[in-house]
């Protein structure tokens, strides 16, 4: 679908890329060319050209980006200002300084409603869902993203919900950093059910750092049990000593090209220990496959 969020998605992932193959001024060319419909992520962008600035060495004209970005109201989490590398060479100066002030002073949370989506042919029919998987979106990502991309178990029977992380870090850009807030959101998402999903079997899902917190979620028992846990690339941090009860399914996809398989292989064992089978994707980096099927590990 071509919409100005897909765009944007495009258009982060193809300047990701280039950076990490050092071609900088090429990703800075592509952020030149973006269309005006990105305007929403004006904020973001101008994060991004800032880092492709400093890693060229460019401090005076990264920090144009982001004063000209604040000016027009932009704003980003301290931590993503004092802590990127490529940034490094702003921290001492004063004019920094003051951008971070005011963006500590701007910054917000959001609390969304979740997203619901029921079974295919549902409406028609007299059955309920055999079950509710609990999508967690990545870093970066919206509720919107987790429910494209965990579709696939609508046409087994489970309904489908997005929760949406009330942290943000600038102003489009949301994530999981606080594990106290996520349960929160989590807990705020399922006393929003519709009457005719309470009850039913609760399956934690999500990617990369929405992984993390389904991961956590499920083994923790925290907000609720959940009965089953599906995770693709979850960015672990500390991994739960003691589950608090059986999970099936319970199953973490890793792709052997991801960034993350040294993490997650490192916490292997203590994975296995709570009851975690890891499964390896061949020649999948840190992405959704493109023929993702997760009602194939929901249903297990």
């Amino acid at each position: 679908m071509d919409t100005p969020e897909a765009r944007y998605d495009q258009l982060t992932d193809r300047v990701g890329t280039l950076y990490d193959e050092g071609l900088q001024r090429v990703a800075l060319d592509l952020l030149d060319a973006a269309d005006p419909g990105l305007e929403p992520w004006s904020a973001e962008l101008a994060h991004l050209r800032a880092c492709l600035l400093g890693s060229l060495g460019e401090s005076t004209e990264a920090l144009a980006t982001l004063q000209q970005a604040s000016d027009a109201g932009g704003w980003w989490e301290e931590g993503i200002l004092t802590e990127d590398d490529d940034l490094a060479a702003l921290q001492y100066l004063p004019a920094f300084q003051r951008l971070v002030e005011l963006s500590r002073s701007r910054r917000v949370t959001s609390q969304d409603q979740p997203l619901i989506r029921l079974p295919s042919g549902d409406a028609d029919s007299v059955t309920r869902p055999r079950g509710v998987v609990v999508a967690l979106h990545g870093a970066g990502q919206r509720a919107s993203h987790a429910m494209r991309d965990w579709s696939g178990v609508l046409e087994a029977g489970y309904a489908l919900v997005g929760v949406e992380s009330s942290q943000l870090m600038s102003p489009m850009y949301r994530t999981w950093p606080d594990p106290v807030e996520a349960v929160k959101d989590i807990s705020r998402a399922l006393e929003q059910l519709p009457a005719e999903l309470r009850g039913l079997p609760l399956i934690a899902a999500g990617f990369s750092a929405g992984g993390r917190v389904a991961l956590n979620w499920a083994v923790e028992a925290d907000p609720v049990p959940a009965d089953g846990v599906v995770v693709l690339a979850p960015a672990l941090r500390e991994v739960p000593e003691k589950a608090q009860g059986p999970l099936s399914p319970a199953t973490v996809l890793i792709g052997t090209e991801d960034e993350l398989l040294e993490v997650v292989e490192a916490a292997e064992e203590q994975l296995a220990a709570l009851g975690l089978t890891v499964e390896r994707l061949p020649r999948l980096g840190h992405e959704f496959p493109p023929d993702f099927a997760p009602q194939l590990w929901i249903t297990r």
